[in-house]
């Protein structure tokens, strides 16, 4: 069942935008960290967002991390983490479920001490079983634990999320 087509996503993306504005307007510069590749792409969607409606400087950076295994693979980041010291850094990722991922995301951000960090995602289902806190979410659910969410950004006609 489709849930967000691509003008919806739009909107809440301009929504999105505006809110993480109003929380850091007075910021010297705004880095967003994107998760793997839908996050990443949610990630830079969201500067060009905060572009038409700001003048913070804004840098993307990727993060990599493997959902399925956190601890098997290294997390890498697009950056020397030490470079984020004292930074405002906003983690992005398409979907928050149980939480692991964003949890998993903030390792390397321990070595540092980022001015204030903030997590942003598209579609945030209730199922935290992480102390993981999302700041801004473009839609909220209530899903059972066999139902699917598919976030579909890249690569396709129409940006779209299903509930399966």
């Amino acid at each position: 069942m489709k849930i967000l087509n691509e003008a919806q996503i739009k909107q809440k993306i301009k929504r999105l935008a505006y809110e993480i504005l109003e929380n850091n307007y007075d910021e010297d510069e705004l880095i967003i960290l994107g998760i793997n590749n839908n996050g990443l792409y949610f990630a830079k969607m969201l500067k060009a967002a905060l572009q038409r409606i700001s003048q913070i400087p804004l840098k993307v950076i990727p993060l990599k991390l493997s959902p399925a295994a956190p601890l098997d693979h290294p997390i890498e980041i697009g950056a020397p983490v030490e470079t984020l010291n004292g930074k405002v850094l906003l983690v992005v990722d398409d979907v928050a479920n149980t939480g692991r991922t964003i949890y998993y995301a903030f390792r390397p951000l321990m070595d540092i001490l980022p001015k204030k960090v903030e997590v942003a995602v598209l579609v945030d289902r209730k199922h935290k079983s992480f102390p993981v806190k999302v700041d801004y979410v473009g839609l909220s659910l209530a899903t059972t634990f066999m139902e699917d969410i598919d976030v579909r950004l890249r690569e396709v006609e129409e940006m779209e999320v299903f509930l399966n």
